[in-house]
């Protein structure tokens, strides 16, 4: 589990930099431009994505410590909210629609009801690590971005149109068929369907 964890480190490391640790992102800005800036945030990025996957398929190979049994039904309230966070995933990616702004940060949305389903039917050591850390990284930022947003750093999405609604469900289903029906089997190597 040392790559999974190692990949969960760097990924919370560098996406609570700028909440924690501002000078040193303002210094890092200075030192390389905001594009060098971004181009090294992303690889660092990449980099602990690549981490993380690797080190959870490892650490699913090798066995881990079964911390909690749960129940059948479990898959199924998985299942109906990941539902729930493909529409949400999609929203954030559109201009805004009565979804994104009453929510407003839908991707940070998605990503919890994302952690929290699979912490719902997942109890291996390695599946606990990954989505509670994964859980924790994304209410710590949402709080983060409410000060930021009280302070006037950060602003909240404005409505444009109940269109982008619709697609958002629409697009949100289709994602959600592809994720449950292939997606998930063929990257992660689980049929979530039970």
């Amino acid at each position: 589990m040392t790559l999974l964890i190692a990949g969960l480190v760097l990924f919370i490391v560098t996406h609570l930099l700028r909440p924690f640790a501002p000078g040193l992102r303002n210094a890092g800005i200075t030192a390389l431009g905001k594009p060098g800036w971004m181009a090294l945030h992303g690889v660092l990025s990449l980099v602990s994505l690549a981490l993380i996957a690797y080190g959870f398929v490892n650490a699913r190979e090798n066995g881990g410590t079964m911390l909690y049994f749960p129940p059948t039904f479990m898959a199924h309230i998985a299942l109906t909210l990941m539902l729930i966070a493909s529409i949400c995933l999609v929203a954030g990616f559109l201009p805004a629609g009565h979804i994104r702004t009453k929510m407003k940060f839908p991707i940070l949305v998605a990503i919890k009801i994302w952690a929290l389903a699979h912490l719902l039917a997942n109890g291996e050591s390695y599946s606990v690590l990954l989505f509670v850390t994964i859980l924790a990284w994304a209410v710590i930022l949402r709080i983060t971005l409410k000060k930021r947003i009280a302070a006037g750093e950060t602003k909240l999405p404005v409505f444009v149109s109940a269109k982008y609604d619709l697609i958002s469900v629409v697009v949100g289903l289709a994602l959600y068929g592809a994720i449950v029906f292939w997606l998930h089997e063929w990257l992660i190597g689980v049929a979530p369907l039970p």
